[in-house]
Order: structure tokens, then C-alpha cells, then sequence
């Protein structure tokens, strides 16, 4: 599981590097628009200033996809009061189909927000409170820790501050009780951190919250968020299953193998009972619509009010304790990444990774700028790193920029606090608790480490081991992520010091890791 964002197989650290492929594409598909409508008037009816700009955004699609392996790209952009949707290369190096506005990919873990904007419409009815504690709604709901089941909150459940084990993807089948299972197994999940205190994302959280869903409305959480979101804003490119999408153009999943993408089919499936963390099949058109619902005043495309527009605000407002995830973060608001800029303007985001589908998603609400693209490679990180993680896309949009993050060589005394294993849990689909360790040493003014899937949590020490990830800290506790050739990969990561003031934990894409030594 990941990120950012939702992801399988470990951090993205401990994923392989990917090489340059020879899968490239031409763009097949432009549509811009003047409103939020559709419309079929061509690329030339971009101003000037955004044309330029959009013309940049093609380049850099284009070359990502030679250089990472990704045969396709969707991508839509909001800017200066047009709409820019378009599609690169093809769904399928076997089977090759353009990719366009509507081709369907896996969002991954933007379906988060859906879950956190269906909980707000509830909220904005008055029959559900942020504030209140879980069990307010889910009377037997409980983790391992008793307190923890008893005081966490609605919102700490949307924020990802409730504290226990998050990664959990149990499968337990494809009918309607999947979800009520899923909460009811994880009496077994450990408490991280006291509810309210430490930033880690949880998927697990989520599942609750599409729970809350189902028990308010009397409807299974799928069918809750159809009729109270997909069908108002008129998202019919957008869905919850596969045998929903039939004789769709869909984009398969590829793996990168020595520089090539190649389809696995094994990638695609997903378990219902994860479904509010992560299972929506949507399009970039789709997309667009729903970034333009969270920049408006709460209405439908057809004028009908849909939620307040404080209720909108509200999502992304009053974040709660900030860290990292991909990219520094102020906190979490309702199920949105709430990223700070250096000129004090909110970035709101979030984005997906499920195997063989990557994607991202931004806004800037003062700016009236939104971003989405979609890919079907894994590939596909390293083009959402140079566009989502990285300053490129902010300046040139929305005329903002990333907090400034100079590298700084420490000495060895300052390097040694942070130096040594840290290891977290993670629960898959069959069930298996496994453990992921990291092993962190000082090396010419940086961290250095090594990623390991260990069933038992050992480690091997320094002296056996060559290092493929690392860091390099520019602030206090907070470091740019550096890849296998120790160069930074766009990407950032913290540390979190526990009340004795020491290095408790590495959070890296989200995830805690408790420090062992």
C-alpha cells in the first residue's frame, strides 16, 4: 500500500527503479473548453499565456512517457477559466487503443475525497457530526486499544489522525457486508499514537468512514455515494465496478520490465471491502467536473444545490497535525491534503496509486487552478512526481511554488539521532501481518538506508547491506527523499520526535515507521 495516496507492495521506496522505455504515444485527443460544459472548439481558442503553457504540458507528457514506460496519459487542466482535457498515447501496448477524455483508469486513492464529500453531505443535513466519537454511529466499532475505540472521532477518521495500524486490505468478498466485516475485524489492529496527535495516513480509517456512510443512509456504501454524489454531478464516466464499465475504453494495467511496459491483468482487482479507500474507475473529463464542484459554490452541473459552499471550505479547513505525504503538508482537512506554498497560498490534493495506475490530483482554490492526469503504468509516479510533488505545474498555472527545501550536509552528531531500524506492519488481503524495516545510517552529511520486507522485523546491519534509498535532511526532521543513485526524487519525508523529545518514528509517503534503535 502507499501514498499519498494508496498503493500496494510497500512504500515507494522500496519499489524497483524505473528505466527508460521505448512506449511513447501521440496526443489523440484536445479538448478545451470555456466553461465547465462540454464543447468541441479547438486548441486555438486557449489565451495566448495558457496555449504556451499548454504546450509545455505536452512536452513534458510526452518525454515522461519515453523515458518511464507509460503508453498512457489523461490529463486535465483548469486555468485561466478554460478547461484543457486531453489523452497521450494508447490503453493497451497489445491491444492499442487512444486514450481520450473519457478512456476509464483506477483514481486509486482520490476516491478518498468521494468518501469525505458523501460524509459532508451528511454533515451539511445535520446527520452526522465531525466531533462526534465513532461509536456515536458505530455502537460495537473497536481497535485493539479500548480508549481509542471509545474517544476517536468522525474527523479523525477524514484527517487520518485516528492513531492505529492503517494499512489493512482484507479481502472479504464481493457482497454487501464487505465493509461491515472489514470494521468488524479490526479489534485485532494496534494503536500507533494517541487519536488526535501524529499525522499517518489510514486506509483502514476510511473503510469506517464509508461504514458511517452505509448505517446513516440505510444503503450500501456504494449505492450512498451514486445517488448523493456521482449522479448529481452527472459523473457517468465513473464507477465502483468492473462490470459496470463493460464495452468501455478502458486502460490496462502495465508493469515496467527492463524498460518496457507490459500488461498485467493481475493488477486490476480490487477488494470491495476497501472499496472507500480506493476502488473508483473514472475518466479525466469525470474528473475535471468534480474538481470544478470542489472550486465552485456547491451546485450541480444542472444549477440544483448540492452542498453549501461552506460545507466546501469547510473540507478543506481546520487541518489537523501536518507532516508528509509525498509533499510537506500543512495537515489534513476532510479527506484533503491541505500542502502549504511559499507565497501562503492553500494547496488542496490528493491522488492514487493502485498497481499498474497512477494518478494525480490538486487544486488552488484562491487561483481557480485544478490538475488531474492518469496514467496506466507504474511508470506512471515518476511523471505525477515531476507534476504534483515538484514546482513545475504550480509556477507555471497558478503562480505559486513548493516551501523552499535547500539540502543541508549534517555532521555526524547531527545525523545520529535519526541513525538506525525502523519497522512498521502492514495486514494483506489474505489476512498476513507482515513487517517492513528500515535501517538508516549517516553518510557524507545525509541518511542513507535500506527497505526490507521482513516477516520477523530483523534487519541486516550496515556492513552487509548497499544503499538504495535516501535522505537529505533541509530543515529540522524534515528531509527531500533521495532514490538508489541518491539524487532527490521530487518527493519528501519527516520525522516525528515522541514526548521525550527523541526520534519516535520515520514517516515516509504516510506511513510510520517506529524507531527500534
Amino acid at each position: 500500500m502507499t501514498t499519498e495516496v494508496f498503493a500496494v507492495g510497500g512504500p515507494e521506496l522500496s519499489r524497483r527503479a524505473v528505466l527508460g522505455g521505448a512506449v511513447a504515444g501521440l496526443a489523440v485527443f484536445v479538448l478545451p473548453a470555456c466553461s465547465s460544459k462540454e464543447s468541441t472548439t479547438t486548441a486555438t481558442s486557449v489565451p495566448a499565456n495558457a496555449k504556451e503553457a499548454f504546450n509545455e504540458l505536452d512536452a513534458k507528457i510526452d518525454k515522461a512517457m519515453k523515458d518511464y514506460a507509460i503508453p498512457g496519459v489523461a490529463v486535465g487542466v483548469i486555468a485561466d477559466g478554460e478547461e484543457y482535457i486531453k489523452g497521450y498515447g494508447v490503453t493497451n501496448v497489445d491491444h492499442p487503443i487512444p486514450v481520450d477524455g473519457d478512456t476509464l483508469f483506477r483514481i486509486g486513492s482520490t476516491t478518498k475525497t468521494f468518501t469525505g464529500t458523501t460524509v459532508m453531505r451528511l454533515v451539511d443535513e445535520g446527520k452526522v457530526d465531525l466531533e462526534a466519537p465513532i461509536r456515536q454511529y458505530l455502537p460495537d466499532f473497536a481497535v485493539a486499544d479500548p480508549e481509542a475505540s471509545a474517544t476517536a472521532t468522525v474527523r479523525q477518521l477524514l484527517n487520518h489522525t485516528s492513531g492505529w495500524l492503517g494499512d489493512d486490505l482484507q479481502d472479504f468478498g464481493r457482497g454487501d457486508d464487505a465493509i461491515t466485516k472489514f470494521v468488524a475485524s479490526m479489534t485485532r489492529l494496534p494503536q500507533k499514537t494517541p487519536p488526535g496527535t501524529v499525522f499517518a495516513y489510514n486506509n483502514a480509517g476510511l473503510v469506517v468512514a464509508g461504514r458511517i456512510v452505509e448505517v446513516v443512509t440505510g444503503s450500501v456504501y456504494e449505492d450512498a455515494v451514486q445517488k448523493m454524489l456521482l449522479d448529481p454531478l452527472e459523473l457517468s464516466h465513473t464507477h465502483f465496478f468492473s462490470d459496470q464499465i463493460i464495452g468501455r475504453n478502458i486502460a490496462a494495467s502495465h508493469n515496467v520490465d527492463d524498460g518496457k511496459a507490459v500488461v498485467d491483468p493481475g493488477f486490476w482487482f480490487f477488494s470491495r471491502s476497501c472499496n472507500p479507500t480506493g476502488s473508483l474507475i473514472s475518466s479525466v473529463r469525470d474528473q475535471v467536473r468534480y474538481a470544478r464542484f470542489h472550486l465552485g459554490d456547491g451546485t450541480t452541473p444542472t444549477g440544483d444545490r448540492l452542498m453549501s459552499k461552506d460545507s466546501l471550505i469547510a473540507m478543506r479547513s481546520n487541518p489537523g497535525v501536518g507532516g508528509t505525504l509525498q509533499v510537506e503538508l500543512t495537515g489534513m482537512g476532510v479527506s484533503w491534503m491541505l500542502r502549504p506554498s511559499a507565497e501562503n497560498e492553500t494547496i488542496v490534493q490528493h491522488g492514487g496509486t493502485w498497481a499498474g495506475q497512477r494518478s494525480g490530483f490538486f487544486m488552488v482554490p484562491s487561483r481557480n487552478f485544478a490538475m488531474t492526469v492518469l496514467t496506466n503504468s507504474e511508470g506512471g509516479g515518476k511523471l505525477l512526481n515531476e507534476l504534483f510533488a515538484e514546482d513545475w505545474s504550480l509556477r507555471r498555472f497558478a503562480g505559486i511554488s513548493n516551501l523552499p527545501a535547500t539540502p543541508q550536509k549534517l555532521s555526524t552528531a547531527e545525523l545520529a539521532p535519526y541513525e538506525g531500524a525502523y519497522a512498521t506492519d502492514d495486514i494483506d488481503q489474505s489476512g498476513t501481518l507482515g513487517t517492513v524495516v528500515i535501517n538508516f545510517r549517516g553518510k557524507d552529511g545525509q541518511l542513507v538506508g535500506n527497505m526490507s520486507d521482513t516477516p520477523d522485523g530483523t534487519y541486516l546491519p550496515d556492513e552487509q547491506t548497499v544503499p538504495n534509498f535516501g535522505l537529505a535532511l533541509y530543515k529540522t526532521d524534515y528531509g527531500l527523499d533521495l532514490g538508489p543513485d541518491l539524487k532527490p526524487t521530487g518527493t519528501r519525508s519527516n520525522f516525528v520526535r515522541g514526548s521525550d523529545g527523541n526520534v519516535a518514528w520515520f514517516s515516509n509517503h504516510g506511513r510510520l515507521y517506529r524507531h527500534l534503535q
